[in-house]
């Protein structure tokens, strides 16, 4: 098998635990390869094999990256803009190629996951995964509980119901908010529906990752544990 080394190396190099960690880990039965129990000793092409590790799927390929990013305003979510704004994809290396995961329309600002991992951005996204990302909606005047209660509840959009899986209120102008959909502008929509819109929009959490820390504008590369940890939740969420 071309380009195939020992599992324990493959999945070290991945960051899931030390060669001796995966060698117990299979012994253990916690190791599928395409399907099936992993054996000791075996073999597997990162390239071409599907690894899971306790029912979580493991990306494996040398080239994938992960970047976090924290979006300025006025910067588009997209690889590319005819109208020539600057997008995400300039403010990170430009090998190997990413694409933005999600939506974050061009006045947000905040989190947000660039990665050529196909796999991981298609949980991240997909509905039926069901990732939280959380956002922190500065708005006119200040909301009542009965405003709150309505997004929670959910409120009638022209493209369906939307509702908020959790939403509280940290300061008076302040709404804090979290959904697990991405739909366009979809938590403008839903203020503005409750009858406050928005001013300033800032993501502030997708899934476990979250980083207070990094300035506006800047990226950082993902931990090996960071991307562990978002794939266990993204699995997790979809009950694989």
């Amino acid at each position: 098998m071309s380009g195939a080394e020992r599992i324990q190396k493959v999945l070290a190099a991945a960051g899931v635990g030390s060669r001796r960690a995966v060698e117990e880990m299979v012994a253990d039965g916690r190791i599928r390869v395409n399907g099936l129990p992993a054996r000791l000793g075996q073999r597997i092409d990162p390239e071409h094999d599907t690894v899971e590790v306790d029912e979580v799927p493991v990306g494996l390929r040398a080239d994938l990256v992960y970047y976090l990013l924290n979006k300025l305003p006025g910067v588009v979510a997209t690889a590319s803009d005819p109208q020539g704004r600057p997008t995400v994809v300039d403010a990170v290396p430009d090998d190997p190629r990413v694409f933005p995961v999600g939506r974050l329309d061009a006045a947000s600002e905040g989190l947000l996951l660039l990665t050529n991992d196909g796999a991981l951005a298609h949980r991240l996204t997909h509905p039926s995964f069901g990732v939280d990302k959380e956002y922190l909606a500065h708005v006119e005047g200040r909301p009542r509980r009965g405003a709150l209660r309505r997004m929670r509840d959910g409120v009638e959009l022209e493209d369906g119901m939307a509702h908020a899986v959790a939403v509280s209120l940290p300061e008076p102008s302040v709404i804090r908010i979290v959904v697990q959909e991405g739909r366009n502008r979809l938590i403008r929509r839903m203020c503005e529906a409750v009858g406050h819109p928005v001013v300033r929009l800032v993501r502030t959490r997708i899934g476990p990752l979250a980083d207070r820390k990094l300035p506006p504008g800047h990226w950082r590369p993902l931990s090996r544990s960071e991307v562990r940890e978002m794939e266990r939740h993204a699995s997790r969420r979809a009950g694989i």
